[in-house]
């Protein structure tokens, strides 16, 4: 198991265990102890028990609930209160807004048993009148509900590329000259996608020989109109498509399958006509050809993208929005450092949180002054690699920042985010980021609709309106690469661009492990039409310096 699978099987056995009632400082230990685990970076798994009980925050009755973990998977504790709880009762625990008391109170006052059941009775109305709840908490778990219901059974782009990836070295391991290739949303790389589609050039039966050699593929359907057509499951966890497509016919067929439909309708292709490639189909039609990820754009405007021109990993010069266990990073400020100069970085603008994060350990006003030590000593032990001085402010509700304006002014740079009270109206939301954005320190947007992708939507804002006035007070916008981000959305680049408003490509990395989101970042810029021209941090240190100080 990996440490975050650790760190969530101990949430959910206290959680479980509020719910029947158990001694509550045995609970705090076990969520004390799953918070710990989410931040180390040292691996747990292959550590002894001695070992384990030398962690700090972890005694004796944890560390043998990990090394139970560890070996079988689960713990008896966990099992059995799995056993004696309705698996929709654990679903709800699974809904923003429910923690295990408000759960309770549902089950055991109200008899719901199940996420659907709560739906329902927040339809009629029910909750209103229970110890707790109210009109609007009542509306928001409804609203939430509806959220994960919506997106139900849909992936990240990061979690379904790599089980895709996986599945095709599988299959590349044992007949490498076979092709299997990613299609559908997964090639055209949406940051959320419906279904893992693949399409290989092999019949379906000399496929269905290969992958069922493994334990790993259970073959669920085959499709009666479209026998080339096979559905399995990998890992017992991952539904997967792929379509046996034949030699002759696959670069069509992957034309037909990459689409999207509007985008194949611009191009006037009938699937009867014969496709010796994409490239050549392109060029009859009088089109560049348009790589997979553009092709959700209009198609005038993807054919007149310059494609040289646009974002590549190799184009960001430093990492910027990043965090370290002065806040809530899992690596210290000198080891995430090493590891930027480490991947041919030029410098890191750390960015732990401000002194109203309390829950991430925000910095006061006091610490801010003590990490700046650490950083000029780190500046002098690294040269020429260097450090930045920032801070990820918090927006307050009224869209004023975090500090007065004596600390914010000797900051290298500020990224100013919100981070709490999502749920105002579109005009409140809107004025809130303007205030922030016309502070004379805000010198970048961070995460600019919080939004956590399959998880937490938006909250409404005007996209025109904020990104004008990020041109108008010479303020960045970011582009969140976090993957349960990935925020701003692609589909607002080409206006940024418009506005002349540079793109800031962070990781938000809350440990070493975090930079290689840097990568999602990339793509769904690519997807938006960034050019490099357009990249905040394609400048190089001595750029940076300069831009920093004016």
């Amino acid at each position: 198991m990996t440490n975050k699978e650790i760190s969530k099987a101990l949430k959910l056995t206290a959680a479980l265990g509020e719910l029947h009632g158990e001694n509550p400082f045995k609970l705090k230990s076990l969520t004390n102890a799953s918070f710990q685990i989410d931040r180390i970076s040292d691996v747990l798994m292959g550590k002894s028990l001695e070992e384990l009980q030398a962690i700090p925050g972890i005694g004796k009755s944890i560390a043998e609930k990990i090394n139970e973990l560890l070996n079988e998977g689960i713990t008896e504790e966990l099992l059995h209160y799995k056993s004696i709880t309705p698996v929709g009762v654990v679903a709800m625990l699974g809904v923003k807004g429910l923690g295990p008391k408000k759960v309770s109170l549902l089950w055991h006052e109200m008899g719901i048993e199940s996420p659907g059941e709560l739906l329902y009775a927040c339809n009629e109305n029910r909750l209103v009148s229970l110890k707790g709840f109210g009109e609007k908490t009542q509306e928001s778990i409804r609203k939430n509900l509806e959220f994960k219901s919506a997106n139900a059974g849909h992936l990240l782009f990061a979690e379904a590329e790599m089980v895709a990836l996986e599945i095709i070295k599988y299959v590349k391991d044992l007949q490498a000259r076979w092709r299997i290739e990613m299609t559908s949303q997964l090639r055209r790389k949406m940051e959320v996608v419906e279904m893992i589609e693949l399409i290989s050039d092999v019949d379906a039966t000399a496929l269905q020989d290969v992958l069922e050699q493994s334990n790993d593929f259970t073959l669920t359907h085959i499709d009666e109109d479209f026998e080339s057509v096979l559905t399995y499951t990998y890992k017992e966890q991952y539904k997967f498509t792929v379509l046996c497509s034949g030699e002759d016919s696959f670069e069509k067929n992957q034309l037909l399958l990459t689409g999207p439909p509007e985008h194949l309708d611009s191009l006037d292709f009938d699937p009867e006509e014969e496709v010796v490639s994409e490239e050549a189909l392109y060029s009859e039609r009088g089109f560049p050809y348009i790589i997979p990820e553009l092709r959700d754009l209009d198609i005038e405007k993807a054919a007149a993208i310059d494609v040289s021109k646009l974002v590549n990993l190799g184009d960001i010069k430093g990492v910027i929005h990043n965090h370290s266990t002065w806040s809530d990073g899992a690596n210290t400020l000198e080891e995430m450092a090493l590891a930027a100069k480490n991947l041919g970085l030029e410098y890191l603008i750390i960015c732990d949180h401000s002194r109203s994060a309390g829950y991430a350990g925000g910095l006061s006003i006091e610490r801010v002054y003590a990490q700046w030590k650490e950083i000029d000593a780190i500046n002098e032990k690294l040269a020429p690699f260097y450090v930045f001085k920032g801070i990820e402010s918090d927006i307050l509700t009224d869209g004023s920042l975090d500090y007065p304006n004596d600390v914010l002014k000797d900051f290298d740079l500020v990224v100013a985010s919100v981070h709490s009270v999502l749920n105002m109206d579109e005009n409140k939301a809107n004025n809130r980021l303007l205030k922030a954005i016309e502070n004379p320190y805000t010198k970048m947007l961070g995460h600019p609709t919080g939004r956590l992708l399959l998880s937490r939507p938006e909250y409404p804002i005007n996209h025109k309106h904020i990104i004008d006035a990020c041109f108008a007070n010479h303020v960045i916008m970011e582009l969140n690469a976090n993957p349960f981000r990935l925020d701003i959305d692609w589909r607002w680049i080409p206006y940024c661009m418009e506005k002349g408003v540079k793109v800031s490509i962070n990781p938000d990395a809350h440990r070493i492990e975090g930079y290689g989101d840097m990568r999602y970042g990339i793509e769904v810029a690519r997807k938006g039409g960034l050019y490099k021209d357009f990249l905040f941090n394609s400048a190089s240190l001595d750029e940076m310096k300069e831009i920093l100080k004016k």
